[in-house]
């Protein structure tokens, strides 16, 4: 789950409303493991066919590659189109959406072969992948894009793609927001309350497209997607809930697989989807929390936090205790406080700031927290575009507790250990529990497949917060025999691939090049720490966006 996104901390920060209800059947699947009617499963294939004729008949597949619009961002030579999908793929010829999706075409740099398009997912849910053709002009990837199309794409409900939102922005916009380090009975009840406001929300501006925001409609949109490029195969890269999105569609298609990498690997136990993975997130943020006091606490010398990890937490209280009674710049309250510092939870580059941030608050500076923590109005639709997709695609994929008594025990006994992020996470995730979908999906049992797959490349951090190693291990083994893993040891920045570690980049660029996997298990050392930033460096003020949520 990489990709320039942030973690949870614009969602969470942006989310006023979650939710609770009675149980939910569960939609029936087709036949057993791989998930989907039939009705559908026969609908997707016949999307699927129709867009291969047409790549075949016109050489675009009804993707008519133009100059992108300006709402995109992209300059040339990126360009844009959109694909047309069913909304629901047991009526092919029913209502139909319209997906966005960018490329640039493969460079043919020094004489490299073209080997087709490289698709990208970000994961999210609720990501937008548009400017993955924009890493054709980075170092590193000149290799990749002289072999490949880089193509990227909106998923259904995301960005321009068939847009789906449960909310008015606006509101959760404006800060400051005060959550309460420890939620009392009432406070609880006031998020129970506003988890079901945010559900009908979800119902009330969806209607009846809110079932098909779901991973297998996005599995069967990405087939539709191959084929309307023209491709036999997909070559595809997935970050975050990327991977569980390739996996999902490895065990539908295992014939249609040509490259896949899969960094930062959701565990796609069925058990585990996706009540307990989030409960496993909690734990693994926990650790990298730790992982970032124990950081600054090395780096006393600069920031005068303390000298141990317990010493900097005591620093942080103190802060979050001051923006409670005095939010900081009249905006920062302890929700946009943890939910800016959640961040360090996922990357490592932002430690210097956050640590600078800190020190200079208790220093009697604000301003510096006030740059990073503030809520950003400018991007208000696009952070609740992207907690509505993560919401109804996670909500969609399985069955949620729908007793609030199962929640509140299983939260509260790991935020004993994990007080970190443990309620803020089960909040963001309880409308799940009154989703307004009767028939919800079943997991559907990756490694399933009823053919061996091609030589596929797992990517992780070991001490990965946002999806824990062990979710790694047990996507490689349901990948079979030829999946092979690349763990950085030590290391805990959420997303590998793409500039941190040459030693990754470089399996997954020969990988990518010629098929060929570094073996069952492999590992390369992690990158190095971030330096330190002095208080007296400005450029740590620099303001960072909050981007979508990634699971």
């Amino acid at each position: 789950m990489r990709t320039g996104l942030a973690g949870r901390a614009a969602a969470v920060t942006a989310l006023s409303v979650l939710l609770c209800a009675p149980a939910h059947a569960a939609r029936p699947t087709w036949p057993g493991p791989t998930g989907g009617t039939a009705p559908e499963a026969a609908g997707a294939a016949l999307a699927a066919r129709r867009a291969a004729a047409l790549a075949t008949a016109g050489g675009s597949g009804g993707l008519d590659f133009r100059h992108c619009p300006d709402a995109e961002g992209l300059p040339a030579p990126v360009r844009c189109a959109t694909l047309r999908v069913p909304l629901d793929y047991a009526r092919p010829d029913g209502p139909q959406i319209s997906l966005t999706v960018s490329k640039v075409a493969a460079t043919g740099a020094r004489g490299a072969v073209r080997q087709g398009a490289l698709v990208h997912n970000p994961g999210g849910p609720g990501a937008s992948g548009m400017s993955f053709p924009l890493l054709a002009d980075l170092p590193g990837w000149e290799r990749i894009a002289a072999a490949y199309d880089l193509v990227g794409y909106a998923p259904r409900g995301v960005g321009r793609s068939a847009p789906l939102s449960c909310q008015d922005p606006a509101p959760a916009a404006e800060g400051p927001t005060q959550v309460p380090a420890e939620p009392s009975p009432a406070y609880k009840r006031q998020r129970l309350a506003a988890a079901r406001a945010y559900a009908r929300g979800c119902a009330r501006r969806a209607g009846a497209a809110l079932p098909y925001y779901s991973t297998l409609d996005n599995a069967r949109d990405l087939d539709v997607l191959r084929a309307a490029l023209g491709e036999r195969k997909l070559s595809f890269m997935g970050a975050s809930y990327g991977t569980y999105l390739g996996a999902v569609y490895a065990t539908l298609h295992p014939g249609r697989v040509g490259r896949m990498v899969l960094d930062s690997a959701v565990d796609p136990d069925p058990r585990r989807v996706w009540y307990r993975n989030n409960l496993d997130q909690s734990a693994g943020f926990e650790r990298r929390w730790y992982d970032f006091r124990a950081w600054a606490a090395r780096h006393h010398a600069t920031y005068g936090l303390g000298a141990t990890p317990a010493a900097v937490q005591a620093s942080y209280a103190r802060v979050r205790d001051a923006v409670a009674r005095t939010p900081a710049g009249g905006v920062v309250g302890t929700g946009e406080l943890r939910a800016a510092y959640l961040q360090a939870a996922y990357y490592d580059d932002v430690w210097p700031d956050r640590a600078a941030a800190l020190a200079a608050f208790l220093r009697g500076d604000p301003a510096r927290l006030t740059a990073q923590a503030a809520p950003d109005p400018a991007t208000a639709a696009e952070v609740e575009n992207a907690t509505a997709v993560y919401t109804a695609v996670l909500c969609n994929d399985s069955s949620w507790p729908a007793d609030w008594r199962t929640w509140d025990r299983d939260h509260t006994e790991l935020a004993r250990r994990a007080p970190f992020e443990t309620w803020a996470n089960a909040f963001l995730n309880l409308p799940c529990a009154f989703w307004p979908v009767r028939e919800r999906q079943r997991p559907v049992a990756v490694g399933a497949q009823p053919e061996r797959l091609p030589g596929t490349l797992v990517v992780a951090a070991e001490r990965d917060g946002a999806t824990p190693y062990p979710g790694a291990l047990e996507l490689q083994r349901r990948l079979g025999a030829g999946a092979s893993l690349v763990t950085e040891t030590g290391a805990g920045s959420h997303g590998v691939v793409g500039g941190r570690n040459s030693c990754v980049d470089r399996h997954v660029e020969r990988y990518l090049l010629t098929g060929a996997t570094p073996g069952w298990r492999v590992t390369c050392a992690p990158h190095p720490e971030p330096a330190p930033v002095s208080l007296d460096d400005r450029a740590a003020s620099t303001h960072r966006a909050l981007l979508p949520p990634i699971v």
